[in-house]
């Protein structure tokens, strides 16, 4: 029964991660934060960048027939991506648990604030892909450094942090973010994956990680062709409240396992 019900949250997060091209780690590493409370955290992360790995290449079929990913920006993306998820991927298991938990829902509440200030101050209509970027290739090149790095530590997947700074700051259309996203975040969350199991933090996931990405294929096929009717601005809005709501409950929870 427990594995239905892994099944079950894989596709509802397949499908959401899909649509707005954030992998589902991010809603799936609360979600197991908050459902084994004692496990530690390479573990979790180990469990959740799988998923999104699956979650990602499954994504990225539909959005490339779709012909929604930049190939050529996402092979930049990957280069440097790939480095700064192993790098978190071991820094990892050194954090103790009720840190990580801080961490993961600070993180997460930040990037909430940062998507409702940004939609209110500029139209998502108004972002197009030919209007000029400055050093487009420096900025997105150290940013997927970045975000390899603090996906792959907190075992979100980047796709989170990558769709709207790609948005907002290298002016994707939306749409075409969330595409190029899930591209990179296929080899970025396999990297991060193959550097748990190689340090043996993955053998007790193994069940719960096989669930979950049944579950996260099927959900991201879904994802996929909802993206095709849903309006940019809805995506990055009930991504913003979830993200805070989500985001608060985790550092409460982490509060309290400090608090004597």
């Amino acid at each position: 029964m427990l594995y239905v019900a892994l099944v079950i949250l894989g596709i509802v997060i397949g499908g959401i991660g899909t649509l707005i091209g954030a992998g589902g780690g991010f809603l799936l590493m609360p979600v197991l934060v908050l459902l084994y409370p004692h496990e530690r955290p390479e573990t979790l992360a180990s469990i959740s960048l799988a998923v999104v790995a699956f979650n990602a290449a499954s994504g990225s079929i539909g959005y490339a027939r779709q012909r929604k990913i930049d190939y050529r920006a996402g092979r930049l993306f990957i280069a440097l991506g790939i480095p700064g998820a192993i790098g978190g991927a071991i820094v990892t298991s050194h954090i103790p648990r009720a840190a990580f938990d801080l961490w993961l829902g600070s993180l997460l509440v930040v990037v909430a604030m940062s998507l409702l200030i940004a939609g209110s101050a500029r139209p998502l209509s108004n972002i197009d892909r030919r209007s000029s970027v400055p050093n487009a290739k420096v900025r997105g090149g150290l940013l997927s450094l970045l975000v390899g790095f603090v996906s792959s530590l907190l075992g979100i997947g980047g796709g989170i942090i990558h769709v709207p700074a790609m948005v907002y700051v290298l002016r994707f259309p939306v749409h075409l973010a969330a595409g190029t996203s899930h591209f990179v975040l296929t080899f970025t969350a396999l990297a991060g994956t193959l550097v748990h199991i190689s340090g043996g933090e993955f053998h007790t996931g193994i069940r719960r990680t096989t669930a979950l990405a049944v579950g996260a294929i099927i959900g991201a096929q879904f994802g996929t062709q909802l993206s095709r009717r849903t309006p940019a601005a809805w995506i990055l809005r009930v991504l913003a409240v979830a993200l805070g709501a989500v985001g608060m409950r985790v550092v409460i929870q982490s509060l309290h396992a400090v608090s004597p």
